[in-house]
This record gives structure tokens, C-alpha cells and sequence, in this order.
């Protein structure tokens, strides 16, 4: 098959998003099919492996990027440029199946004409994931993305979520079928490099220094950041006086403007990466202790598949169905009630205080990793859409 894969953005860019993108046409492509990337972040053609890159930024200054920074009309110029490279790109030589992700509805106008197969795969939608502002204008761009997703969603051949508990919560925003023959379920995959990086990390003792945490995210409250910081600040003051074992938290994606609002007990245990390379993520697993990820809301939970790949336990939120399911369920790590400060200090004192309990939850969370292959995601993605190919 020939398959084209939209997205906003594509590796080295270090986000969710692009992560998700490159595994999706990384294991189409090592199942032996075409795949062309097109993504708004750059210009230019390369490859990636056996993948296509093409870029389809906007030439900065131009007219259309300015028109992109209008409120709610402006979600419509990206797709717009978007639809344009598509078809290019499919006179140049044929698409079967072109596949985009929701997160402000890239593949828009690909979805309004219905010459080629489309399909959305569904990551986070903008609703929940905390980007609307206050103000009239804020809301305003924030309904008009709501609304060109749901769209996006309507017009598709064929859609598909990570989880049953995200495909029916994308179901009850976009209006569309709950999972079943046209909205199939298939679980992301992990980078091969990151999986056998955590095969060969021995789980780290604590004897001699502090106990290790480690916070992958955005400092947004849909990861939970706004119950961490303050979390922190409670242990650490313990910490202080020496109630509780000293550890120290490295954040990831985290800027130090986010830090310096902390007091300096906790300042003293934090260290902040806005960005890390996969070899620096790497490393820093294999010397974390614990992953916290306390997000209320994830749609496949990527930083609980990295963290169950190195057999490091998890303190998350209940709050969040994929928390429930790949942490809770399988015993990979804690869920705090609520994600609030005091729910999240509560589990993150139990596994700095009790070594033993790390111990148990590294087994646990070793246990339940290596369920989401690149081989299973491509053969279950290309088995959906042979199935919507059929009915179309």
C-alpha cells in the first residue's frame, strides 16, 4: 500500500505528536508498505529510514502565515496547506490510504474531499488537553479547534484510538461511532532503540544518595503539573527536616522559568530540561528510581509505555482511564486518588520512604511492558484499513 501520514510535526521535534507519527509510519514501513510523512514543522524532503519526509511549512512573512494567526479562521490555513501537498503528492504517484491525526484537524480539507480514503487517528483532543485561554478570543479559537476536529472526525472513511476508553471518549466529543467496525482500536508502538535501551538498564539502588524521579511533560494541568509542583514542595519541606529520604526530581520539558516559582527547598531537589535528546531520555530512565506521571487525561499514556520499558515504576492519577489500565491494572506502579497535592505527595512519599516497594513495583512494571510492538501496530493499522477500503 501506498499510505500518507499528516502530521503537524515529525522527529527531531521532541513532542507527543511526533513521537506517535514517526512510529505510525515507521511500522507501516517495516511492514513493507510506501509511507510519506507530510509535516508542517519544516521544508524540504528527506528520508527517514524507508519513510518519505516532506515538508510543508509556510514561507515565514508570507500572506498565509499571517493569516494563520487570526483567531479561529486561521485553524483553516494549515489544512488548507496541508490539502494542497497531499495532492500534489498523490498526482506524483497514487495514495491508497491517507491517514492524520486530530490535534487541530491537519488532514481538514483531505477529509472534505472524498476522492482519497482518509482516516483519522486519534491522539488527545484539543478539549482536554487544557489549551484554551481566558478571554473571548481564546474561547473563540478554542471552539473553532474543537469544531474542525469534530468535522475532520465526521467526514472520515475510518477512525482510530489507542484505547477502547479513548475511542469512546472521542466518540461522545466528535459525535462520531464508539468503537466497532468503523473505529478501530490499535495501541501505538515504542522506538526499537528506546525498548532495548530499557532491556539493558539494571533497576538503580538508592543506598548512598537520593531516591530519583523523573517527570516527562509539558507544565500544563493536563499533565498534572499543577498538583506535582506543589506535591513537591510538601516532600520537600519534609525532606528539609528529615522526615523523609532525600530524593531529587528531574523534569523534562520544563522550562527553568517553571522552577524558579518553587521555594528553594524544592529548587535545591530539581533539575529542568526544556528538551532532551533520546540518548539524554535514555540515560535519565536508566538512573530514575520513579516515573511521576500524574496527567489526568492521556490518550494512549506514551510516558507509561517508556517508563514500563525500563521497569520503572509509575505514581500516576486515577483520573486518567490509560493510567487505570497500563498502570493500576498491572501492577507497574501507585495512583493517587485525586490530582491534587496532597494525593500525589501521599503515593510519591511511599515509594521515596519504602525500598521494598520499589522493588515490588520495578517487577511489576518490568512485567508489564513489550505488549505495543512496531509488528503489531502495523499489521493491526493496515488490517483496518483493508477493512474500511472494503466498505468504501
Amino acid at each position: 500500500m501506498e499510505v500518507g501520514v499528516i502530521s503537524w510535526t515529525y522527529p527531531p521535534e521532541k513532542s507527543g505528536l511526533s513521537v506517535a507519527a514517526r512510529e505510525i509510519a515507521q511500522s507501516l514501513a517495516e511492514a513493507g508498505h510506501g509511507v510519506r510523512v507530510l509535516t508542517f514543522d519544516r521544508s524540504g524532503r528527506a528520508m527517514d529510514g524507508a519513510v518519505t519526509v516532506i515538508g510543508c511549512a509556510l514561507p515565514a512573512g508570507g500572506a498565509l502565515a499571517r493569516l494563520r494567526g487570526l483567531p479561529a479562521t486561521g485553524h483553516l490555513v494549515g489544512p488548507w496547506a496541508m490539502a494542497r501537498a497531499v495532492r500534489a503528492e498523490h498526482a506524483r504517484a497514487p495514495f491508497d490510504v491517507v491517514e492524520a491525526t486530530n490535534w487541530y484537524a491537519p488532514g481538514l480539507f483531505v477529509a472534505l474531499d472524498r476522492r482519497m480514503p482518509f482516516v483519522t487517528r486519534n491522539s488527545t483532543p484539543v478539549a482536554t488537553s487544557g489549551a484554551g485561554g481566558r478571554g473571548v478570543r481564546a474561547r473563540t479559537d478554542h471552539a473553532a479547534a474543537r469544531a474542525v476536529e469534530a468535522l475532520s472526525a465526521a467526514r472520515s472513511d475510518m477512525l482510530i484510538s489507542n484505547t477502547a476508553a479513548h475511542g469512546v471518549k472521542i466518540a461522545a466529543l466528535y459525535g462520531v461511532a464508539k468503537p466497532g467496525p468503523a473505529h478501530h482500536v490499535v495501541g501505538l508502538s515504542l522506538d526499537p532503540a528506546l525498548v532495548a535501551a530499557g532491556a539493558e538498564a539494571a533497576y538503580p539502588e538508592a543506598a548512598s544518595g537520593p531516591v530519583r524521579l523523573l517527570f516527562v511533560g509539558r507544565a500544563e494541568h493536563r499533565k498534572g503539573y499543577d498538583a506535582l509542583a506543589p506535591a513537591i514542595e510538601i516532600l520537600a519541606a519534609e525532606a528539609e527536616r528529615g522526615a523523609i529520604p532525600e530524593f531529587a526530581l528531574t523534569m523534562v520539558g520544563v522550562g527553568d522559568d517553571r522552577v524558579a516559582d518553587l521555594s528553594a527547598a524544592a529548587r535545591a531537589r530539581v533539575m529542568a530540561f526544556r528538551r532532551a535528546e533520546s540518548e539524554q531520555l535514555y540515560a535519565l530512565l536508566a538512573k530514575t528510581h520513579v516515573v511521576v506521571a500524574p496527567s489526568r487525561y492521556e490518550s494512549f499514556g506514551l510516558v507509561y509505555q517508556e517508563a514500563m520499558a525500563f521497569g520503572r515504576p509509575i505514581v500516576a492519577c486515577a483520573e486518567d482511564p490509560s493510567a487505570r489500565l497500563f498502570v493500576g491494572g498491572t501492577g507497574a506502579g501507585l495512583l493517587a486518588e485525586r490530582c491534587d497535592a496532597s494525593a500525589v505527595a501521599h503515593e510519591l512519599r511511599r515509594v521515596i520512604v519504602d525500598p521494598e516497594l520499589r522493588r515490588t513495583l520495578h517487577r511489576g512494571s518490568r512485567a508489564a511492558a513489550g505488549r505495543f510492538t512496531r509488528a503489531t501496530m502495523g499489521s493491526e493499522t493496515v488490517a483496518a484499513y483493508r477493512a474500511m477500503l472494503s466498505r468504501r
